[in-house]
C-alpha cells in the first residue's frame, strides 16, 4: 500500500536525555521521509546534548555518554536537519506531545525558525490509542503481526510506526468512529489532512498543551488557576500572567507562541485607544459660524476694555466729605 500524499511526510522519532520538553535533549534523531512518488529517504543522527545522559534514560535507549561524546551539537546540525526535513508535514508516534515540542525546543535554542504554521501532524499514537488503546510494541504486533527488532532505537521505532499507520489506513478505511458530541465518520483515510484532523482533536496550539483552541477557534489556557479561559480575556484582567509565564520554566515554543497572542492583543488595544481618542475628538463641541451676530460670540475689543468715564466732583459731594472727615 502507497501513501495518498501531495508533499512529503517525515516520519521522525526521538530518543533524549529524559521527558522534560523544555529542559532534555537528543541524543539521536531519525527521520524516515515518505515521499508523493513513493521513495522513501531515511537520515539518522546521534546528537551531543551537551549534559550528561540519565543512567535511567540509557538503560531504555542504550545510548550512554561515551557514545555522542564526539557527535555534533544540535545546533551544528540544525540547519541540515531543517533542509533535510523541508516543507514536509510531520508524523511520529506520541509526537504531538513529545517529539514534536522537543524538537521545536531544539530548533528555537539553535536559533533556526522552524516554521510549523502551514504543516499538517499526524499522530500514529492518537489513531491507536482511540481505535485501540495499546503501546508502539503492541501496535506493531497487532497491526503488522511482528515484533520489533531492537525497540527504542530510533530507526526501528520509526521504521514500525511508518508501517503501522499504513496497516491502520487499511484496516479501518470503512470503519465508524463516534466522538464524544455523538458525531459519526469514517475518519481514518489515506489521506493526510483527514488524518491531522483526527489526531488533533484536541487542537494543541503549542504542542505542550499548555494552551488550545476551544469550539470557537479561540486560544485558551489548558492548566492552572486560568484553565478554560480565553487566553486575550485574561490579559484583559491580569496582563501581569504573560510576564509570569514568560519569566517561568515553560517550553520555549509555548513562550513563542503566547508572545505571538500578547502582540496581536496589544495591537488591538492599541487600535481601540486610538479609535476612542479620535471619537472623543470629533464629540467636542465645535464654535457655531452663522449670518446673525446674535450667533456669533466676539472678544471685547481694547476700546470695550476701557474703564468708564470719571464722574464730575461736585459741591454736594466735597460738602458730604467735608461732614464725614470732620473737616
Amino acid at each position: 500500500m502507497k501513501l495518498n500524499l501531495n508533499r512529503p511526510l517525515a516520519f521522525f522519532d526521538l530518543e533524549t536525555t529524559g521527558v522534560n520538553v523544555g529542559t532534555d535533549r537528543i541524543v539521536e534523531i531519525a527521520i524516515l521521509k515518505a515521499m508523493p512518488d513513493g521513495t522513501e529517504q531515511i537520515k539518522t543522527m546521534r546528537i551531543n546534548p551537551e549534559m550528561p545522559i540519565p543512567l535511567a534514560s540509557s538503560l531504555i535507549h542504550g545510548i550512554y555518554d561515551k557514545d555522542i561524546a564526539n557527535e555534533p551539537t544540535f545546533k551544528e546540525v540544525a540547519a541540515e536537519l531543517a533542509e533535510f526535513i523541508g516543507d514536509a508535514d510531520l508524523a511520529g508516534y506520541n509526537s504531538n506531545r513529545f517529539d514534536i515540542p522537543v524538537l521545536l525546543e531544539e530548533f528555537l535554542r539553535a536559533g533556526v525558525d522552524f516554521d510549523m504554521s502551514d504543516r499538517k501532524f499526524v499522530d500514529v499514537q492518537n489513531v491507536f490509542h482511540q481505535m485501540e488503546q495499546r503501546t508502539l510494541r503492541a501496535a506493531y504486533k497487532f497491526y503488522c503481526d511482528k515484533d520489533i527488532v531492537n525497540a527504542h532505537s530510533a530507526e526501528a521505532d520509526i521504521t514500525a510506526t511508518y508501517h503501522v499507520l499504513l496497516a491502520q489506513i487499511e484496516r479501518y478505511k470503512d470503519t465508524e468512529f463516534e466522538d464524544k458530541q455523538g458525531n459519526i465518520s469514517k475518519p481514518v483515510k489515506n489521506d493526510v489532512e483527514a488524518l491531522h484532523i483526527f489526531t488533533n482533536m484536541n487542537k494543541p496550539v503549542d504542542f505542550a498543551g499548555r494552551m488550545v483552541f476551544n469550539e470557537q477557534g479561540q486560544e485558551i489556557f489548558n492548566f492552572g488557576k486560568h484553565k478554560g479561559k480565553v487566553v486575550e480575556q485574561v490579559f484583559d484582567t491580569e496582563p501581569s500572567y504573560y510576564a509570569w509565564m514568560r519569566q517561568g520554566d515553560f517550553p520555549l515554543y509555548t513562550k513563542k507562541k503566547l508572545e505571538e497572542i500578547w502582540l496581536r492583543w496589544s495591537k488591538k488595544k492599541e487600535q481601540l485607544k486610538q479609535e476612542k481618542q479620535q471619537q472623543t475628538v470629533a464629540a467636542k463641541p465645535k464654535p457655531v459660524v452663522g449670518s446673525g451676530a446674535s450667533n456669533v460670540v466676539k472678544p471685547a475689543s481694547p476700546q470695550e476694555k476701557k474703564t468708564k468715564p470719571a464722574v464730575a466732583v461736585t459741591t454736594d459731594m466735597l460738602e458730604q466729605l467735608k461732614m464725614k472727615f470732620g473737616k
